[in-house]
């Protein structure tokens, strides 16, 4: 692999992590808005999910960001990602504005989900 294709690979790996990890931090820095946020939308046991979200955002985003076990990090980073979409961007359940935010913002994690897709698919010496 050349330096320009590595380092490409690289710099992919990051910018698709950085939603992840900053995500997590966000989450750690208000969890008291954030389980009440999840509360909110439904979600049982919310203390024991949200500390898992940060976990599997936190842990995946390093490990597809810094390339160690990345093909680890993205499979749990699209575990995480199907549930939080179907719930989270449930845009069938809504109309007018909010339904064309949440089918963006469906679309999009379903867009990151491909990119994760391409780590965990990727040939060897691409990851």
């Amino acid at each position: 692999m050349t330096d320009r294709a590595r380092y490409g690979w690289i710099a992919g790996r990051v910018l698709l992590s950085l939603i992840f990890i900053l995500s997590a931090l966000g989450k750690l820095a208000n969890l008291g808005g954030t389980a009440q946020f999840m509360a909110a939308a439904g979600i049982p046991l919310t203390r024991l999910f949200l500390a898992g979200a940060i976990v599997f955002e936190l842990g995946g985003g390093i490990s597809v960001a810094t390339g160690y076990r990345a093909r680890v990090g993205a499979l749990a980073l699209i575990v995480f990602l199907i549930p939080a979409t179907l719930i989270f961007h449930d845009f069938w359940t809504v109309s007018g504005l909010e339904r064309q935010t949440q089918l963006i913002n469906f679309m999009k994690n379903l867009a990151i989900m491909g990119g994760l897709l391409l780590v965990v698919f990727a040939r060897d010496e691409a990851s």
